[in-house]
């Protein structure tokens, strides 16, 4: 037949090449209802309670409440009291020391052990030492808490050792001392979070080609060489997923500090999570938590954000 463009198929069939295109996207279109509907629950439950509570948040963070009484308005004064009373603004400068803990050793800290892992890796040795730094992500952070409070109190294990080495002259009650106390509140931070950045860190060094290693190899690559030529190159998504995560700890902290010292001795430790449960719930100050909530989660994502773009992988 001069001219026609029906296929055999449709031309038994009787059906236009159109119809037969409008047939097959009527299927993909309910599929997706579908998938909405199996989504449904859980969009409910996180606008119900994540997004619905957050927009009253912003909205208490305009008023002067005390949780029961009267709310009287008072715009953006409880934004400037966050920034403007030592109280409050020290909290978020504490948030931003624990971030070289919370942050800083366990990435690093967790390079450097990953590496090491993954060349001994068929040695039972790998095998028991991942299971002994994955450790403090079963443990609950109440009980880590805890358990840090006695090893580092006045006659804890770590005075003991010290004074055991002739470092007696060194001890203290490391968490009750204004000089050490948020130190060390750090380095719990920083044990909790090792295990995680290691095996994050270590599952990311398994995907590297080996071939790129005997290579440099061949080249005369050393140890180092490898780690900042090869490794360090093709660990950025994954460096950038623990660095996001121990900073969002670091500023959003708050089950180790507040079972370890409850933002003393005078405030040294107090922190904007800490802060906002005191002043929601003991001072019943309700407008200026949340104005410092509100505050929290914009630093949160002004510190995340940059990070996510600059560890994006190249297209």
């Amino acid at each position: 037949m001069t001219g026609a463009t029906l296929t055999p198929s449709t031309e038994r069939a009787g059906v236009r090449p159109g119809a037969a295109k409008a047939t097959r996207r009527a299927p993909r279109r309910g599929q997706r209802w579908i998938a909405w509907l199996f989504a449904a629950p859980a969009i409910a439950a996180y606008a119900l309670f994540v997004l619905a509570p957050m927009v009253r948040t912003v909205q208490y963070s305009f008023y002067q409440w005390d949780g029961i009484g009267p709310s009287p308005w008072v715009g953006f004064g409880n934004y400037v009291r966050v920034f403007t009373d030592p109280e409050l603004s020290g909290t978020i400068v504490h948030a931003f020391e624990l971030i070289v803990f919370f942050s800083g050793i366990p990435v690093l800290l967790g390079l450097a052990i990953a590496a090491t892992i993954r060349r001994i890796a068929t040695s039972r040795l790998a095998a028991v030492a991942r299971a002994v730094l994955f450790i403090p992500q079963v443990i609950p952070l109440v009980a880590a808490g805890i358990a840090w409070s006695w090893l580092l109190s006045s006659d804890g294990l770590v005075n003991q050792l010290l004074s055991a080495i002739g470092l007696k002259g060194v001890t203290r009650a490391w968490l009750g001392d204004l000089g050490t106390a948020l130190p060390s509140v750090g380095v719990i931070g920083a044990w909790v979070l090792l295990g995680l950045c290691t095996l994050l860190l270590l599952s990311g060094m398994s995907k590297i080609d080996p071939a790129l290693y005997e290579a440099a190899r061949l080249d005369g690559a050393g140890p180092l060489r490898e780690f900042f030529s090869i490794t360090l190159p093709n660990l950025r998504q994954e460096i950038g997923v623990c660095v996001t995560v121990t900073v969002i700890a670091a500023l959003a902290s708050f089950d180790i500090i507040y079972i370890a010292t409850q933002g003393g001795p005078g405030n040294t430790t107090m922190v904007p999570g800490l802060e906002i449960y005191y002043r929601a719930f003991v001072e019943r100050q309700v407008g200026v938590a949340s104005a410092l909530a509100v505050v929290l989660v914009v630093l949160v994502l002004v510190c995340v954000l940059p990070i996510q773009r600059l560890t994006r992988e190249e297209s």
